[in-house]
């Protein structure tokens, strides 16, 4: 996996927050220094929708949360034009993850596994992107995520319903030709 400080949401942002939402800590400008932004207000730099291979999204668990009570976490992601002086315009919310419960935040989780979509019916096409986390139901005390959007990414089935620990064949198998 190749990972472009360009294309990083978040290195490492601590989720140690009462329940509320919050926005990643960089918000990623695909118009950008030296980039054209195109008339229509949305950045001008291709993220590859449609291209194979494309680009994918990866929110990843890097420190397992705690919680006083049942925490939960969902992710968004979101996109804005350009409002005319090469800021956000207001943020829609393209795609939201299914809200996960504290159990299953543990280091390795993934929370975003998918390829970079394209916007939705009548949003417009971003020049801004960022991720926003929904913190429910208690405050979490310890987490952070590290989230990017990647060229590649190592993707297989995970075991059984913990998407931190990747499939294979267990310990003691063997396999005949």
């Amino acid at each position: 996996m190749i990972l472009d400080a360009f294309l990083q949401f978040d290195a490492s942002n601590n989720l140690a927050q009462i329940a509320g939402t919050y926005n990643s800590t960089n918000i990623i400008d695909l118009g950008g220094p030296g980039i054209p932004v195109l008339a229509s207000g949305q950045g001008a730099r291709d993220i590859g929708i449609g291209d194979d291979p494309t680009m994918k999204l990866l929110v990843q668990v890097t420190t397992t949360f705690t919680s006083g009570g049942a925490g939960t976490l969902a992710v968004n992601l979101q996109g804005a034009a350009d409002n005319g002086s090469g800021a956000p315009l207001s943020f829609a919310t393209w795609y939201t993850t299914p809200t996960y419960a504290l159990a299953t935040l543990v280091v390795g989780a993934r929370l975003m596994d998918m390829d970079f979509p394209r916007p939705p019916d009548g949003i417009p096409i971003p020049r801004f992107l960022r991720l926003t986390y929904v913190i429910g139901g208690a405050t979490m005390t310890a987490g952070t995520v590290e989230a990017n959007i990647v060229i590649d990414r190592m993707d297989q089935y995970y075991t059984g319903t913990v998407n931190s620990t990747l499939s294979g064949y267990p310990a003691g198998i063997t396999v005949a030709n």
